[in-house]
């Protein structure tokens, strides 16, 4: 048996790790759509209603003075007609405010090149993210940052009533975590990253300011704008892309990072 402390070799990392928490997230996903894929039309429908994320829903919950002036409404105005006519098919017979829905809709998706794409970003981003973050840490991350992408959602179109599936912006907050720290001398992103020590975070304002950090999230800003908001237009969907809910995952993750970063030292962990 070789000695490698002794001899100053080290033994041959693997050309491709995974951790194990990324590996089970994609799994989940793809174990939900398959399942899905294999459902009845009418079990698909029953899901992505009670589960994918609905604004309207969520606003009508919440005010219900809003469904009266949207029925009003659309006696009227063809646009708010065709809004009625959306809560109707996705609400009517779906009440209620499902809380639940504004992180369970990350656990869905619309077609295997949907869940396929998401798939390929996780495991693009979330290595080095779970070696740092540990597999609870990692999972709390990517939950909270899709609740930040479906609560920007929300904010942005409170009527809408086109349910919202899809961990895009999960994702996409694996990335703007990845941005905190891998630029940083000695990141731990290359396959032996987990047997190096895991290197100080840059601050929010080191981010805004490092040109190779604000190069990355311009381009991932002006990728998302492309194939997200003209992704109709170009032929790449024929659903409408909730690229806001994306930009929504991307700044929680960029600005909430630090919360679950177990490489800093907080004051009560000493």
């Amino acid at each position: 048996m070789l000695d490698f402390s002794s001899s100053g070799v080290r033994p041959r990392e693997p050309m491709v790790f995974i951790p194990v928490p990324v590996l089970a997230l994609v799994a989940v996903l793809l174990a939900i759509h398959a399942a899905l894929s294999w459902s009845s039309e009418l079990t698909r429908d029953i899901v992505y209603l009670d589960y994918g994320f609905i604004p309207g829903r969520v606003t009508i919950s919440l005010w219900p003075d809003r469904l009266a002036q949207l029925l009003a409404g659309a006696n009227v105005d063809p646009h708010t007609l065709d809004v009625a006519r959306m809560w109707r098919a996705t609400t009517y017979s779906h009440p209620g405010l499902k809380p639940w829905t504004f992180l369970t809709y990350a656990l869905l998706h619309g077609s295997w090149t949907h869940v396929g794409l998401n798939c390929i970003w996780i495991v693009a981003f979330g290595p080095p993210l779970a070696r740092r973050f540990g597999a609870t840490r990692f999972f709390l991350f990517f939950a909270v940052t899709a609740i930040c992408g479906s609560l920007l959602h929300w904010l942005t179109d409170w009527m809408d009533f086109m349910p919202l599936i899809g961990a895009s912006a999960g994702a996409s907050g694996f990335m703007a975590g990845a941005a905190r720290f891998m630029f940083q001398p000695g990141a731990p992103l290359g396959p032996g990253g987990a047997s190096r020590p895991p290197v100080r975070a840059a601050r929010l304002s080191e981010v805004l300011t490092d040109r190779r950090a604000l190069i990355f999230i311009g381009i991932w800003l002006a990728t998302n704008i492309v194939f997200g908001a003209g992704a109709r237009t170009l032929g790449a969907s024929d659903a409408p892309v909730a690229w806001i809910a994306h930009i929504g995952g991307f700044v929680g993750g960029l600005v909430l990072f630090p919360l679950f970063d177990g490489a800093i030292a907080w004051p009560w962990r000493r």
